[in-house]
């Protein structure tokens, strides 16, 4: 990784709840509020921003872990800011705390961790060719 990653960078996503965002299953609606689905991937997004701009030419992150405490509904049209913070990196692991906001009512819709393992591309695509 090119050096000047840090624990306490930071990068954040916004995002309006959509009906495709909606908690679902085969197509059907369970609830229609911000899917716990949707909220996963875009603390997987933010996390991912933060490392973008270090990965050298022959690099990837890979997801590794996410924990997710999803603590109120946010529904269609719902604003949400969704920011990621550098808690830990050691050598190739990066861990994120992110917090899902609801940017109008100024409430904690969730929280988590993600971690990430940067490996080479190389080593990625060996991984995989095994499968």
């Amino acid at each position: 990784m090119k050096s000047g990653l840090a624990e306490g960078h930071t990068a954040t996503i916004m995002t309006e709840v959509s009906p495709s965002m909606h908690a679902q299953f085969e197509g059907s609606v369970v609830h229609p509020v911000y899917s716990t689905v949707s909220m996963v991937y875009h603390m997987e997004w933010a996390s991912r921003k933060i490392i973008l701009p270090f990965l050298e030419e022959d690099e990837e992150g890979m997801g590794a872990k996410v924990t997710v405490e999803h603590m109120a509904p946010a529904g269609t049209g719902a604003s949400l800011e969704i920011k990621a913070a550098v808690i830990k990196y050691e050598k190739n692991i990066i861990v994120t705390e992110v917090i899902v906001r609801d940017f109008k009512n100024d409430r904690i819709i969730g929280r988590g961790e993600v971690k990430q393992v940067v490996l080479p591309k190389e080593k990625i695509r060996e991984r995989i060719e095994r499968i």
